[in-house]
């Protein structure tokens, strides 16, 4: 199915597609083409006879491409082809979405929780951060050294950044990230990124230095 016949089905205006599907289409990891035919299909209800002539005519693509979409969606979970019984006892095929719901249903789960540990995150204090850091409670004498800290304008990046140095280097006192902070703040550091920015330049120098130190180095008086 081509782009052009996507936009051309979405146009029809025969079937719904609900914007919290189109939110979480990255996680159904399908290409486009077989999303759109998907969610068609999801329109016909979780149960139906499946008739590939008359989906070839709705959709205005070829039955090759239906059978294509339709395989792959099954290998993939988000349908089953299977053989049952009509109301006059003959045997049909019918494609079961149940699949595609219960796949569905455990996106939006998944999103849901993501999204609740998020706003929980963010409504963490940058106390409750450093008491995370520390994995311990942290005094009422640690609440006010970190809020001067605010108060003398250090970021909470910047702020955090040091708290990872100090639980890096095994210390778990903020005596030591305090004395972190008065060394970037000379250097002129205002936020995590100009930490990382320097780094990196004191590692590319190392790197500049040690190759020098090779090349200037006197292989024949070592040999002697």
């Amino acid at each position: 199915m081509k782009i052009e016949k996507c936009v051309d089905v979405l146009k029809s205006g025969n079937f719904v597609v609900p914007l919290y599907l189109f939110q979480l289409r990255e996680k159904f990891s399908l290409p486009f083409e077989e999303f759109i035919f998907l969610i068609y299909l999801s329109n016909l209800g979780d149960r139906f006879m499946f008739d590939p002539s008359k989906l070839t005519k709705q959709l205005n693509i070829s039955l090759n491409e239906i059978m294509v979409y339709v395989d792959h969606l099954s290998e993939t979970g988000f349908l089953e082809v299977a053989v049952l019984k009509n109301d006059k006892g003959i045997m049909e095929e019918y494609i079961l979405l149940k699949p595609f719901y219960e796949k569905l249903s455990q996106f939006m789960m998944d999103d849901f929780v993501n999204n609740d540990l998020e706003q929980a995150q963010e409504k963490k204090t940058i106390y409750d951060k450093v008491s995370d850091g520390f994995a311990r409670p942290i005094s009422f004498i640690e609440r006010e050294i970190i809020a001067s800290w605010v108060e003398n304008g250090f970021s909470e990046d910047l702020i955090l950044a040091a708290l990872k140095e100090t639980v890096y280097n095994g210390v778990s006192n903020l005596r030591y990230m305090d004395r972190i902070l008065y060394e970037w703040n000379k250097k002129g550091y205002k936020s995590a990124a100009d930490v990382d920015m320097d780094k990196k330049k004191y590692q590319e120098e190392q790197r500049q230095k040690e190759k020098l130190d090779l090349f200037d180095y006197d292989w024949f008086e070592d040999s002697e």
